[in-house]
């Protein structure tokens, strides 16, 4: 069993290491990927974890692809209900990647994480971001995201950068997830 260590866990305030090119692909990282995706698949709420969530200071996150799935994009990105479906599009995942493009456009949005249970709060965030990495399979791609995606974006850089939300999140509070996206 996988286990995503929580915001007392040193790891967690690390900058991540960047992933040797030469790894990708091979076993160990293939497995590092893997167990990411099963913790992440195994917690209803997430949409996204980051390497150091499951102890692991390397420079990959992974996006669930249940936030490109057409009715929950439909929700312009809430979270409610959508969320604790299971996901029709592949996860992606980001070795190594670089915010590349930041909009000055930013928006306040409520915000939790895997490794601060059940602490919730508002970020402001750039409403657009793009991103550099490599994939699974060490091809370099770019994807832009606009909203949630973007958001995800951001909060996942800081993870590998031993940045948490609420270092940078207002109006802090204890909730169920499925209390928190019902406002």
């Amino acid at each position: 069993m996988v286990t995503i260590v929580q915001s007392e866990d040193p790891v967690l305030r690390e900058i991540a290491k960047e992933v040797p090119l030469s790894q990708i692909g091979k076993p160990k990282l293939k497995k590092i990927i893997a167990d990411m995706v099963v913790a992440l698949n195994g917690e209803s709420d997430g949409v996204a974890i980051a390497a150091p969530q499951i102890g692991v200071s390397l420079r990959i996150f992974v996006v669930s692809g249940k936030i490109f799935d057409e009715d929950f994009i439909r929700g312009q990105g809430s979270i409610e209900g959508d969320l604790y479906k299971k996901a029709r599009h592949k996860d992606l995942v980001f070795i190594n990647p670089i915010i590349k493009k930041l909009s000055k456009d930013k928006k306040l949005l409520s915000e939790g994480c895997l490794s601060v249970r059940p602490t919730y709060g508002k970020v402001r965030r750039a409403t657009r971001a793009t991103v550099e990495a490599y994939d699974e399979n060490g091809k370099k791609f770019t994807k832009d995201g606009v909203g949630l995606l973007a958001h995800i974006f951001q909060h996942e850089t800081d993870h590998l950068d031993g940045v948490l939300f609420i270092d940078k999140a207002r109006d802090l509070h204890d909730a169920p997830p499925e209390e928190e996206f019902k406002k």
